[in-house]
């Protein structure tokens, strides 16, 4: 473990310069440089000092806490393809269902449709990227183009539609994940 880069982070995080921290803790600025540039190694007593004073604990400072992944490439995406549909749903975020919201993006072919949603509970949001869609809402048709959104709570039937002569690309953003 990196202590000196994990103790600059901490710094970092709530805003304190090097002289800031030091003067808190009674200690140098030139000593925090050596402990942030691992060329000194800070007593306990010192340690526990520098975690309070920078809003953690030692069991916090010391957990193996594993990295979140943040950005996902295109080969991270899955795929499915429905021919009868005539349409593709690519997952932009893997395993986003262990998270709060669950985002797709839905191509769709002259004619085609997504899957029939039920009603459940939650929210959706879309972002047309390319062409124009029908929104089926209860039975309710809401046309957007390219360049518009759509809101809704999904506690009604809902679908998409293309009824256009050209392919349709759709972010589509469901609270909590349901696709």
């Amino acid at each position: 473990m990196n202590i000196g880069k994990k103790i600059r982070a901490l710094r970092l995080g709530n805003s304190l310069t090097q002289e800031e921290l030091a003067n808190r803790l009674e200690l140098t600025k030139g000593y925090i440089s050596q402990l942030e540039n691992n060329l000194t190694s800070p007593s306990m007593q010192t340690l526990f000092s520098i975690l309070e004073v920078l809003g953690t604990d030692i069991h916090e400072f010391f957990s193996k806490e594993e990295e979140q992944t943040v950005v996902f490439k295109k080969e991270d995406f899955y795929e499915k393809e429905n021919d009868t549909l005539k349409h593709m749903i690519s997952w932009i975020v893997p395993n986003a269902l262990k998270y709060e919201m669950e985002p797709i993006m839905i191509d769709i072919e002259p004619g085609g449709q997504s899957e029939i949603d039920d009603p459940h509970a939650g929210e959706e949001f879309g972002y047309v990227l390319e062409g124009q869609v029908t929104l089926v809402l209860n039975k309710k048709r809401y046309v957007i183009r390219k360049g518009e959104t759509f809101y809704y709570l999904a506690n009604k039937e809902h679908y998409l539609m293309n009824h256009s002569q050209q392919h349709t690309k759709v972010l589509w953003i469901s609270t909590p994940p349901m696709f």
